[in-house]
């Protein structure tokens, strides 16, 4: 179960200090190297923010990972691999047993949204789709389903009208390493699949159906390189618009009622883009004194310039009041409230 601690009168001292963190001079003359790895979504938030950061502090190095959440959970952040893990969903339960049973203590930190973009190639004449059509592509009652014809009959039994394309269903999409993966089977699939009754809600990432890859630009090249103009698949918005006209991006209708909206930054923190999810840090706490570099390196990640990497990535800024949430978690956790120690993201709520 996913729990969420609340920013309470505790919290108030840190919430004051997330001001300073916001615009003050931050540490330079930082010196030694930092072990990011996880989703390959936050990576170019990451890999941005340590340019920037190096670019202050000539002694400091770094390694920006992009492996997937899960492995860069399973791997490397709870064996004690890495000094942060990046996230495009949150820990799991189990991760955070293996994490507890490694001594490994974690804060997560929200610091940007995404939404996840579905794309086709650009000769499939299609414009819009909805979540029944997306169910009976990569929803798990569709494992015995291998055409685009099957799985338009499909879509219309859920209630679609959606004519899929012809052809065997060959796809390139993330695989289960991937936070994407995770995520897109919680928003799009989760829901039909618990109607219907199904006893799972994703269906076995087996090629030649579903090929999986954990890297974003594997999965644009599957697409944008199909012989079959009916393929589709899923990624973070930020690498649907770099791929630019060597894909479509699809509009989505979550119910069928034809309210197709296209994702962007504007349809993503409105909320009116019904696919789309926050993106977190989790550093490692345990290791803020045996790494010096940890605790400089995150304070300049949610600091105003730090924050600037996010839009400069073309990912969507946390509103003010969720950013200052996040600011106040993290002088939380260094000063080692209780509240802020293996918590998941607070809420500006007040107790």
């Amino acid at each position: 179960m996913r729990t969420t601690a609340r920013l309470g009168v505790a919290a108030l001292t840190a919430a004051m200090a997330t001001t300073a963190l916001a615009g003050a001079a931050l540490a330079q003359d930082v010196e030694g190297t930092i072990e990011v790895h996880g989703s390959s979504t936050v990576y170019p938030i990451s890999t941005a923010v340590s340019e920037k950061f190096q670019a202050m502090n000539d002694g400091f190095g770094y390694t920006v990972g992009f492996e997937g959440t899960g492995d860069g959970f399973n791997q490397y952040f709870c064996p004690n691999v890495s000094d942060v893990s990046d996230a495009s969903r949150p820990m799991k339960d189990e991760e955070a047993a293996t994490c507890e049973e490694n001594g490994v203590t974690w804060t997560e930190l929200k610091i940007a949204y995404d939404g996840m973009a579905v794309l086709t190639t650009p000769q499939n004449p299609l414009e819009c789709v909805n979540f029944y059509d997306l169910y009976a592509i990569f929803g798990g009652e569709s494992d015995d389903i291998n055409t685009y014809e099957d799985a338009t009959a499909f879509a219309a039994e859920l209630g679609s009208s959606t004519d899929l394309g012809t052809g065997r269903i060959q796809n390139t999409a993330p695989g289960p390493e991937s936070g994407t993966y995770d995520s897109f089977g919680e928003i799009v699939l989760e829901g039909i699949a618990e109607e219907r009754g199904a006893e799972k809600h994703m269906r076995d990432p087996i090629p030649p159906a579903w090929t999986g890859a954990a890297n974003d630009q594997v999965i644009i090249a599957g697409i944008s390189q199909s012989p079959n103009p009916a393929a589709y698949t899923f990624v973070g918005l930020a690498y649907a618009e770099e791929a630019g006209d060597s894909v479509k991006v699809l509009a989505v209708d979550a119910d069928g009622s034809g309210n197709c909206v296209l994702p962007s930054p504007e349809t993503v923190s409105s909320g009116d883009y019904p696919i789309s999810r926050p993106l977190f840090i989790y550093p490692g706490l345990d290791n803020l004194e045996s790494n010096p570099v940890i605790e400089p390196w995150v304070d300049f990640y949610l600091s105003d310039e730090g924050m600037a990497a996010v839009t400069e990535t073309d990912y969507v800024m946390l509103p003010a009041e969720e950013l200052e949430a996040t600011r106040a978690q993290w002088e939380a956790a260094k000063a080692g409230d209780e509240g802020a120690v293996n918590a998941r993201t607070w809420t500006e709520s007040a107790e």
